[in-house]
């Protein structure tokens, strides 16, 4: 897994109904909760980009970009739906989004490089069961007929199990 594949999000909307006031511009020890998230994360991407509906304060780079939810009112994934149509219509080569949401101050990057770690690790580690048993698997799907769109209806366990994985 190429790390430069990855596009870093904050997740930073803006309505926080229940808190009264838009978090991501709450200080917390003289800091903003953006900038708590900000600082963690912005050495471990190429890029980030924040997804906010409000007008915000944070610690400018040029590796930041801010847009706004395409669609509001869909919650969190309305913010990682605006971050996937942001890649296309910028044309970038991303193929991974990590997202972050604002209100985490006490996240720690060394959380973010274990994570990247051990999800290249599983990754590599699926990726060569896959190369081994697909001879296998390919054998069973011709035994069985199927077409490309029935295998994709095939269940994961179903695949998993015809893997050996």
């Amino acid at each position: 897994m190429d790390h430069n594949n990855i596009l870093g999000t904050v997740l930073a909307g803006g309505k926080s109904q229940r808190f009264g006031e838009d978090k991501s511009q709450v200080k917390l020890a003289g800091k903003l909760l953006i900038d708590h998230m900000l600082t963690e994360i912005i050495d471990e991407f190429k890029e980030l980009l924040i997804v906010s509906n409000n007008k915000i304060n944070f610690h400018n780079s040029d590796k930041i970009s801010i847009i706004e939810d395409f669609e509001k009112g869909l919650g969190p994934l309305g913010g990682v739906l605006s971050a996937m149509k942001w890649i296309k219509e910028n044309q970038k080569d991303y193929k991974w989004i990590a997202t972050f949401p604002v209100d985490t101050p006490f996240f720690k990057r060394q959380i973010l490089k274990d994570f990247i770690t051990t999800g290249e690790q599983l990754f590599e580690n699926v990726k060569v069961n896959l190369e081994k048993h697909w001879k296998d698997f390919k054998e069973i799907l011709d035994k069985k007929n199927l077409s490309r769109k029935e295998c994709l209806l095939l269940p994961l366990k179903t695949v998993l199990k015809a893997l050996k994985i």
